[in-house]
This record gives structure tokens, C-alpha cells and sequence, in this order.
């Protein structure tokens, strides 16, 4: 009878502790900072390699990486206006001897990545304040090397602002909204090359390259504009979709002294793309990255500045393509002996780092096997490489040194989980950012051997506050298909999770190429969201199928030609897994994506109407027919060249096997994947007498949020997950 109170007592304080535990609402994770994840913003690493910068709460602090103490203040926007405006920091620069910055204010989205923002420069020794033009707002202001000037893009053109005489000066005049850009990326450069900023200052601050880009030919795409007006406004702009004229580029490259511009020599094809340029550690030679058309052939050219003359120094090509890389600037590293550079490239199926002398001739390959490296940060003075790879697993992100003749690797990173640095100038320290499936960041500062120095956020308070909520556990798994093929994947089970019962589950996926979500990383825009809907009696599984990154060119390069087949197919095999498990309802399994998510889970419930019972696809690609030229050709080529291709894994094709839920969601200002997409499967959907639902976000872009629309778009979703799955 003892025995049986003690283990009364024990159930029932279980159930006490259990029950004193708080469920996830929609207002904790949209409406109130409830699960804030902090970080370090405005990072800055300094000239000597010994501090560092941040922006905390409008103020600039410079603190040292190797001790804690007191840091000095640097400036405070409280004190900071300019003809009685006060001046909120957004983002800031160094010039070279660091007594000035660059201050951003009242920054302005343009697309995705591109802003336009005041910029003012802020004396540190006289405390003084100004703006550096007042002709409109500017893009992409930055200091010359030596500090003396400061160039800007504004109107298409660029200009460079003398700080001695003040005399602002055009170096172009063509620029023209719609037809001529000059010195940034246009709408698909930026959003496929993932870069916008497209002038370069040469290391002596004597001339300055960059892009042009007469988009002349190129179609509009226009869209209406509602803004709670009377009558609503069209928006237009370029962009080229599959198969259609794209932006004639040519680089130039502008000699401050003459304002003489040189046109350089990239050959006479017009069709082709300029993904890169980038100025040797030589002022008078500057390296441009060429590509054709179907992007599977790159070469790298070494330009003579003055001249314009080319020499080609590096090709490589692929029977299906060449990955460019997708950080601007880790493509391709010059020493500073000036003999040597180091470039990324899948030529051995995995990704590595070779090292090349400068007239193209392979010296060694600085990394080897069967993993990817995911990016390289910098060279040390003794000749040592940093950079992550995923070498233990394609779902964990490692830190590590090598001598550049491939020999000393070292991993200096420590734990399972992702690993995200950021090097001090000279890379003797690094501020690292780990993460794992269940932690949300942790922040510290390690020495180049990976010793650690001190924290710098731990998240603490976040974490006590998960403590008080009925959370489970993320679990990452393999599973294998049919065809015998291992697929990464996690799964999320209800904390009270009991294997005599059945669950509902819900898939989620993104799927596209060079991409993964199975990382055992903290995620943060989908973990209190998952947590919310396990806590509803479901589980949560997401799938990385085969086009997914980070297992090497075969399994990332086999999607080729016909995006959606494989990548659908093992989702569909991913439900067979879930359904043959004892503890999962193989009649109650959905799917929900957004944008190549939202195009694969159209895809599960048409083409996998059989395994799945619901779906949602938020702002999807529903043929690759609309999208851009850039990433489709890419990976489809032309649809000239691959009609089959384009239509045979499109669900718009397939909206007549559609038996389920299907909610379809788009933001009707969406500049990346069209409103289009969503009217022509809703069209198609007509066609086929099929009944969905549908929700359109007036005026949101592709990701859909501002003000109220997060908490409104979760609510929609989780309400139909609730009734439907």
C-alpha cells in the first residue's frame, strides 16, 4: 500500500508540473514578443583586427574581441540631427582609418535586398554631422579605399562625392528608370546572382567598375497597387521571364582623375550573364566572371583597366550547370602574395576550394572528399583557409583551418549543430553564432584555434521562457525511399505523445534546388509555429528531397530538366513512409509550402492526390513558364529547348486529379513569383470544376507580412490545418 501512495504521489506531481506548463497561442508568437531570439546586430569588425563594432538601441559601441571591458561609445543617435531632423541609425561603415562613418537613415525596401536610404557622414573627432547629398535619396553608398570620397548610386546613375572640395561628380548621365542601369543590379541579377550593389572602388581609389544594364528589350511585368486609394495605381517594371530577352550587361570601369570611362572587353555575345566582377589586389586588373546563357559554362577573365583588354584565365563547365555560389565575394579570393587566387567549384561533385596562380594554372586542391564546403571566410597571414563545410553531415555546419596546401585541416568549431562566424579583419578571432534543432543561438567570441573567449548572448532569457511552455523536441531522422534513396528529414511529435494512438500529419517542405530545412539548426521563423500545431495533436515532419544541397553535385544536379518530378516523388514517398508507421493516420497526411514549397505541395495534392489530404501552397510557382529566366533556365533550360520539361510536372497539369483541401494563398504585390502563378492555376482550376480556397494579401509582396498580416496569415493556416487535416 506504501508503494502504491508513493507512486501516486509521484503521478500526480507530474501531472501538477505538467499541468503548470503553458500551450503556444498565435498572440505569443505574432502579437507579443513572447519568444524574441537575440542576437548581435550591426556587427562591424575593425581595421586592426583587435575590436569590433555594434549597434545596440541606436548607439554604437567599439568593444575589444580578446577581453571584456568597459566599451567606448562611438556615437549615439540621441545626439545625432541634421537641420533639427534627428538621425536614426539603420545601418553604418567605416572609412579607412575609421574616424568617419557612413550613417543610413530612413532606408526604403525596393525589392528584396536592394534599399534606398539617406546617407550622412559622421565626423568622429569634430562630432559634426552632414549629408552626403541633397539631391534625393541614394544606394549603395560606400567610401573609397583611402577614404577620401564617397560614391552613390541615385537615379540610375552613379556619382562620387569629393569629402575635401564637397564637388559631387556623375559618372554616368544615362541612367533611366526602365531602360539603363548604372552600378546596381537589375530585378533578376539581385534576386538569381544575389548581389545589388554593382560598382566597385579599385583598392588604390582610382577608378571605379561597374555594371550596365540596358534592360531596354526586356518585358514589363506590371502589377496593381490598391493602397487604400480611390483608384488604384499600376506598378511596372522589367523582368524577364523564361525564354524572354534579358538585360544586355556590359562593365566599365571609371578613371576618377580624367572621368574617362573604359568599356572592358567580355566579348561580343550579348546574351550571356556578368554574375560577378571583382578588382585584383593589382588597381590595374580586374576580374570578371562570365557565363552563357544556359549558365553552364563559366570563365573567369582578367581585364586590363586602362585598356579594357581581356585574358582568359579559368573555364569550367557542366553537362548540366555551374553553381555560381550564392554569396557575393566567396566565389573567388585573391591572395595578397598577388600570385594566387582560390575559387569554389563542384568539378570533383562536391564542393571545394582550389588554388590557382594567376595565370589559370591549378596549383593544388586546398580540400577533398565526399562533403561540401559551404563558404570561405579569409586567408590569416600564415596562409591559413577558414571556412564551414558540412563534412560530419549535410544537416550540421563546421568550422574549420587548413593550409593551403590541403594539409592541417583542423575543425576549431565545437558541438553538433550549425555554426555561423564572422571573422575579424586578419581572422584571428571570430564571433560565432551555434545553433541546434532545440537551442535557439548562441553567441560568443573564439580565438582562429577556436578556444573561447567570452559569451556574448546565450539567449538565456528566451530559453526559460521555452521552459514554461509544453514543448517537444525536434528529432532529425533518415528514412529510405523505394528507389533506395536516404532522404534528411526531422520530425516533431506532441509532448504527450503516445504510440498506441494515430496522429495526423502535416509535411513541410521547401524542396528547391541548392536548398535544405532539414538542418540542426534553431529554426527561427517556423519552430513556436510547429510547436503550436504539436500541441494540437499533430505531427510535424519536414522531408529534404533529392535537389537539396550539401550532398553533393549528383544529389543536387538530378532535378535537371524536370524540376518537380523527383522532388514530388519523394515526398510521396516520404507519405508512404509516415503512413506504414504505427503511431500515424495515413488517411489524415498534408502538406504545406511556400513559394517552390508552395509549387510542391500544389504538386502533392493533384499529382499525390492519393497520399495526401490536404495542402496549402502560399505564394506559388505553379508553372515555371512565369518565372524568371535566370534561376529556370538554369536549371530547365530554355522552354524552347524543354517544352516537355516546363509542362509535364506543372499542376496546373494536373488540377483534374485534385481531391482534397487545397488553400491557396498569394500576396497580390509580389514581385518575385507573380499573383499570375495563382491565377492561372485558379483558371485551370475552373477549367476543371474543382472548388479551393483561396486568400489573396492585397498589396504584400512574396513575404507576405507588415503589421497585422503575419498574425492574419498564421491564423488562416492553422485554422484550416485544424478543419481540414
Amino acid at each position: 500500500m506504501k508503494k502504491l501512495i508513493c507512486i501516486f504521489l509521484f503521478i500526480s506531481t507530474v501531472v501538477a508540473v505538467s499541468a503548470q506548463k503553458k500551450n503556444i497561442s498565435l498572440e505569443d508568437i505574432y502579437k507579443s514578443p513572447v519568444f524574441t531570439i537575440k542576437g548581435i546586430p550591426g556587427l562591424v569588425s575593425m581595421a586592426d583586427g583587435l575590436h569590433y563594432t555594434a549597434l545596440e538601441n541606436g548607439k554604437i559601441f567599439k568593444y575589444e574581441y580578446a577581453k571584456a571591458g568597459n566599451p567606448e561609445l562611438i556615437v549615439d543617435q540621441n545626439e545625432l540631427a541634421y537641420t533639427g531632423k534627428k538621425i536614426i541609425i539603420n545601418k553604418y561603415s567605416f572609412n579607412k582609418d575609421e574616424n568617419k562613418l557612413l550613417i543610413a537613415t530612413e532606408t526604403e525596401s525596393i525589392y528584396r535586398n536592394s534599399t534606398k536610404e539617406n546617407y550622412y557622414i559622421y565626423d568622429r573627432k569634430s562630432k559634426s554631422i552632414s549629408p552626403v547629398s541633397d539631391g534625393g535619396k541614394q544606394m549603395h553608398a560606400s567610401f573609397s579605399p583611402d577614404g577620401s570620397k564617397v560614391g552613390f548610386i541615385r537615379d540610375n546613375n552613379i556619382f562620387i562625392k569629393d569629402l575635401t572640395s564637397g564637388k559631387e561628380t556623375a559618372v554616368t548621365t544615362d541612367g533611366l528608370r526602365n531602360s539603363i542601369i548604372n552600378g546596381y543590379a537589375d530585378w533578376v541579377y539581385e534576386e538569381e546572382f544575389t548581389f545589388s550593389q554593382a560598382y566597385f572602388w579599385s583598392p588604390d581609389s582610382k577608378k571605379i567598375a561597374y555594371h550596365r544594364f540596358d534592360e531596354s528589350n526586356v518585358k514589363e511585368y506590371l502589377f496593381t497597387e490598391y493602397k487604400h486609394q480611390l483608384y488604384p495605381s499600376e506598378y511596372n517594371y522589367k523582368y524577364p521571364k523564361a525564354g524572354e530577352s534579358v538585360s544586355v550587361v556590359s562593365i566599365h570601369v571609371y578613371d576618377v582623375a580624367s572621368g574617362k570611362n573604359q568599356r572592358m572587353d567580355i566579348g561580343k555575345e550579348t546574351d550571356q550573364y556578368i554574375p560577378r566582377i571583382k578588382w585584383t589586389l593589382d588597381p590595374t586588373v580586374l576580374s570578371i566572371v562570365r557565363m552563357n546563357r544556359h549558365q553552364n559554362k563559366l570563365e573567369l577573365l582578367f581585364n586590363n583597366a586602362v585598356t579594357g583588354a581581356s585574358t582568359l584565365i579559368y573555364t569550367e563547365t557542366s553537362d548540366t550547370y555551374v553553381d555560381i555560389h550564392e554569396s557575393e565575394g566567396d566565389y573567388i579570393h585573391f591572395m595578397n602574395d598577388k600570385k594566387h587566387f582560390i575559387i569554389m567549384s563542384e568539378q570533383s561533385k562536391f564542393n571545394h576550394l582550389y588554388l590557382y596562380d594567376m595565370t589559370g594554372k591549378l596549383v593544388n586542391p586546398i580540400t577533398k572528399g565526399n562533403w561540401d564546403v559551404v563558404k570561405l571566410y579569409g586567408i590569416d597571414e600564415k596562409g591559413i583557409a577558414y571556412y564551414t563545410a558540412s563534412e560530419s553531415t549535410a544537416t550540421e555546419r563546421d568550422v574549420y583551418a587548413i593550409k593551403l596546401d590541403g594539409t592541417d585541416k583542423k575543425k576549431i568549431s565545437r558541438g553538433k549543430g550549425i555554426n555561423i562566424p564572422r571573422f575579424s579583419s586578419g581572422m584571428n578571432y571570430y564571433i560565432n553564432a551555434f545553433s541546434d534543432a532545440n537551442t535557439p543561438d548562441f553567441i560568443a567570441i573564439y580565438d582562429k584555434e577556436g578556444k573561447q573567449i567570452r559569451v556574448l548572448e546565450d539567449n538565456a532569457a528566451l530559453i526559460k521562457t521555452m521552459q514554461e511552455y509544453n514543448l517537444t523536441k525536434k528529432e532529425l531522422f533518415q528514412f529510405k525511399t523505394a528507389q533506395g534513396i536516404e532522404l534528411n528529414s526531422w520530425i516533431m511529435k506532441p509532448s504527450d505523445f503516445d504510440p498506441n494512438k494515430k496522429y495526423p500529419v502535416l509535411i513541410t517542405f521547401y524542396g528547391g534546388p541548392g536548398s535544405n530545412l532539414v538542418n540542426n539548426a534553431f529554426d527561427k521563423k517556423y519552430f513556436f509555429w510547429n510547436q503550436l500545431l504539436t500541441e494540437k495533436q499533430y505531427i510535424v515532419v519536414c522531408v529534404d528531397n533529392r535537389g537539396t544541397t550539401y550532398r553533393g553535385k549528383e544529389f543536387k544536379h538530378c532535378v535537371f530538366k524536370q524540376l518537380g518530378k523527383l522532388e514530388v516523388e519523394d515526398q510521396i514517398e516520404a507519405a508512404k513512409y509516415l503512413g506504414s508507421l504505427p503511431y500515424v493516420d495515413k488517411n489524415r497526411i498534408g502538406a504545406w509550402g511556400w513559394s517552390y514549397g508552395g509549387f510542391l505541395s500544389s504538386l502533392c495534392i493533384t499529382k499525390g492526390a492519393d497520399y495526401f489530404k490536404t495542402a496549402i501552397a502560399v505564394a506559388p510557382v505553379t508553372n515555371w513558364r512565369y518565372y524568371d529566366n535566370i534561376f529556370t533556365e538554369r536549371y530547365m533550360q530554355l522552354p524552347s529547348e524543354n517544352a516537355d520539361g516546363y509542362d509535364n510536372n506543372s499542376p496546373i497539369n494536373y488540377v483534374d486529379k485534385l481531391r482534397g483541401k487545397y488553400l491557396l494563398i498569394h500576396g497580390s504585390g509580389d514581385d518575385n513569383v507573380h499573383y499570375q502563378n495563382t491565377m492561372e492555376m485558379i483558371n485551370a482550376l475552373i477549367n476543371a470544376d474543382k472548388q479551393i480556397d483561396l486568400f489573396i494579401y492585397p498589396d504584400r509582396n512574396h513575404y507576405i507580412k507588415g503589421g497585422n498580416t503575419s498574425f492574419h496569415l498564421y491564423t488562416k493556416m492553422t485554422d484550416f490545418i485544424l478543419n481540414n487535416l
